[in-house]
């Protein structure tokens, strides 16, 4: 029996009850697959990171990450959450540590504010396929409840990914993002079928100068019907939006805020940073806080 410490933490926001609520083991070296699982499905946050300990000398940890009902490669806010819980316990100062995720080894940065930090992800190669076409297309739009004068014609919808996939989706209008009742059994039918899990809707139709998009995640095949907020969204977002010349990208870096969660009580911002090449995305980080809801145990 081992005595394993649990966190729920509050990604993308300062505020209780507010952003991204994800679950940390930061001690879960002596739990296998199956204990993993069960402690994500009984905290029943849409992810639940394990913290364990090198397996090799290319990193500085492992990072393991379940859903209520499966593993997944990488989670956005749950490895801000992870991160923060980690400078947390040991008192942390400015520092990186190369973590082995399902997306491979990542370098996460802790930056020190004080008595608080802020963690930067930098999440995985860019990948974009070929956008949707005919009924794959259209059983996306009609599964979201979309018609097609609500798409933005600017945006195809397209998978990408930087570790974790996820379908672009880009809309008109914030009142309709807002209004969203997608047909769940419908996207989960569907996610098998084009290989992808995570429907991001999002619109550049924003009301703050602060803000550039506001968008919706959700993933009912992994047993998620909406995130909050959704980092493994945001990244590949900053990457389409750069490729597509969605917005003015000059220089080496693209930096924006993106809003999300307001649908469902819990907003949340989450900063993306794209690096550029030749005005190409080469690399994405996303930047978040955090605060810790509660603390337990459980003895396993």
């Amino acid at each position: 029996m081992k005595n394993y410490a649990v966190y729920q933490v509050d990604s993308f926001t300062k505020e209780l009850f507010k952003g991204n609520p994800a679950g940390v083991v930061p001690n879960a070296d002596g739990l296998d697959e199956a204990g993993m699982q069960q402690i994500a499905r009984e905290l029943n946050n849409s992810e639940t990171a394990f913290l364990l300990a090198p397996d090799g000398p290319d990193c500085d940890g492992v990072i393991r990450y379940f859903t209520p009902r499966t593993e997944v490669p990488i989670c956005g806010h749950a490895t801000i959450a992870a991160m923060y819980v980690k400078a947390l316990e040991a008192g942390l100062d400015a520092a990186v540590y190369r973590m082995r995720t399902g997306a491979g080894v990542l370098p996460f940065e802790i930056v020190r504010n004080g008595n608080d930090y802020r963690v930067i992800m930098t999440q995985g190669r860019i990948e974009l396929e070929s956008p949707l076409q005919g009924e794959l297309r259209e059983r996306v739009r009609d599964g979201l409840g979309l018609c097609e004068a609500d798409l933005d014609e600017r945006c195809p919808i397209q998978i990408a990914s930087t570790g974790h996939s996820k379908v672009m989706i880009g809309i008109k209008r914030l009142a309709k993002l807002h209004r969203l009742n997608p047909r769940m059994s419908e996207l989960a039918e569907l996610s098998p079928v084009i290989g992808c899990n995570g429907y991001f809707v999002f619109t550049l139709d924003s009301d703050s100068p602060e803000v550039l998009t506001h968008g919706r995640m959700f993933a009912p095949a992994i047993g998620i019907a909406e995130d909050p907020v959704t980092g493994n969204a945001h990244g590949p977002l900053g990457a389409y939006l750069v490729h597509h010349g969605l917005v003015k990208a000059t220089g080496d870096e693209f930096c924006f805020r993106g809003m999300q969660g307001e649908a469902m009580g819990r907003p949340g911002v989450i900063e993306v940073r794209v690096r550029l090449a030749g005005n190409r995305p080469v690399q994405v980080r996303i930047v978040g806080e955090a605060v810790i809801a509660f603390q337990t145990t459980i003895r396993l």
